[in-house]
């Protein structure tokens, strides 16, 4: 199985299968905003908006299991992402990063790039992975990581697109 098998649920209830996205470099990040690092949101916008036309997609996944950083219905999660950071890159309905019942699409981005010390988990808000055009998980990034640093990883893979 690999990421354009996935399908996700997007924030507004509608399926959106993962494959739509073949062919684009990829951000997926998980969300919440109540957090130290959702200040974040205007620098993900910013990647987006600077490089949406040369193929990359900043993908938010809300979810609330650290903290409790994302207690609200994905309606006032929305309103708040829009309202707060004018957010308009694509995000979906809050998922669960970690555990049993963790979205299969965190399964595999997990899968394939540790974080710090080999380990699978997700430690926080924020953190972030860079998937190439072809599909596969590049990097993985920390919630400390911003996204302007971030850029400079991305900028190569977008220069590459044909």
């Amino acid at each position: 199985m690999d990421i354009y098998d996935l399908t996700v649920t997007a924030i507004d209830g509608s399926a959106r299968a993962m494959a739509e996205y073949r062919g684009h470099t990829l951000l997926v990040v998980n969300v919440a905003s109540a957090c130290g690092y959702t200040p974040q949101y205007t620098g993900l916008e910013a990647l987006y908006r600077r490089y949406k036309d040369a193929g990359l997609v900043v993908l938010g996944f809300p979810c609330d299991q650290f903290g409790h950083q994302e207690p609200g219905t994905d309606a006032e999660i929305q309103q708040f992402c829009t309202s707060t950071y004018d957010v308009t890159f694509p995000m979906f309905s809050k998922i669960n990063v970690n555990g049993a019942d963790a979205h299969p699409l965190f399964q595999l981005l997990k899968a394939q790039k540790k974080g710090a010390l080999g380990t699978e988990l997700i430690k926080w808000n924020f953190t972030k992975f860079l998937v190439g055009p072809d599909g596969q998980v590049l990097r993985r990034y920390g919630p400390g990581d911003t996204p302007h640093a971030i850029e400079e990883d991305i900028r190569p893979l977008l220069e590459t697109r044909a």
